[in-house]
């Protein structure tokens, strides 16, 4: 876990709070484009060791998840040109960056999953969006499933992270936010945004204290 991480206010001790019958390991965009140095992002020259360290800690929280029968939801970004809102051609037109990255098209392989894979009986959630709740079904499938309570990992904490948990929020969904098990292009934005969402939606958790809790339950 970086250094800067330790003087966040952590829940050290879950337990019952993250009960795996009724909570949900929310995976969020662990995708070619996002996580791979062969993505569009990686292509660019980008360190994508940070992401690679979040993953290897959200495979740790699935095969946990797993064994104690929490569900385990999949989020993930598809998107065509005809799909790009106007609101983001815009703002990236006016930002000096027109077409934009064409980030995890469909049919380019940059959407693919990276080095997570869904089972059934796992939510996958596609998504246009940062929020995993705009425009899709995940509340009613949370919901039908009994679910109150998610543990939110993936990539990038300042965007898609940071969205889907506050809209988790807005939804009456219990959230924890697993500070090691996500990540940010910029360590200084990851650190922040761990900061705003302890302030303002949810409480933190690390990786060590999550899989302790569901081993915990299993017993």
């Amino acid at each position: 876990m970086p250094e800067a991480e330790t003087m966040l206010p952590h829940v050290a001790e879950p337990g019952e709070m993250i009960a795996p019958t009724r909570t949900a390991l929310v995976v969020v965009d662990i995708q070619v484009d996002f996580a791979s140095s062969e993505g569009v992002i990686g292509r660019h020259g980008v360190d994508m060791s940070p992401a690679e360290a979040a993953i290897d800690r959200i495979e740790d929280l699935i095969a946990a998840a797993r064994s104690a029968g929490a569900t385990v939801a999949f989020m993930r970004v598809m998107t065509r040109p005809e799909t790009d809102s106007n609101a983001l051609k815009t703002w990236m037109e006016r930002r000096g960056t027109p077409g934009g990255a064409g980030i995890c098209r469909i049919g380019s392989g940059g959407e693919d999953y990276y080095r997570v894979t869904p089972e059934p009986g796992d939510i996958e959630v596609s998504k246009l969006a940062y929020s995993s709740f705009h425009g899709t079904d995940l509340a009613n499938q949370l919901r039908t499933r009994g679910i109150d309570t998610l543990v939110m990992t993936g990539l990038t904490t300042d965007c898609c992270v940071d969205s889907t948990t506050r809209d988790a929020f807005h939804h009456d969904f219990h959230t924890f936010v697993v500070s090691d098990a996500c990540a940010s292009l910029d360590p200084g934005l990851h650190e922040a945004t761990l900061n705003a969402l302890h302030l303002h939606t949810s409480l933190l958790v690390t990786t060590e204290a999550v899989v302790t809790a569901w081993d915990g339950a299993k017993a």
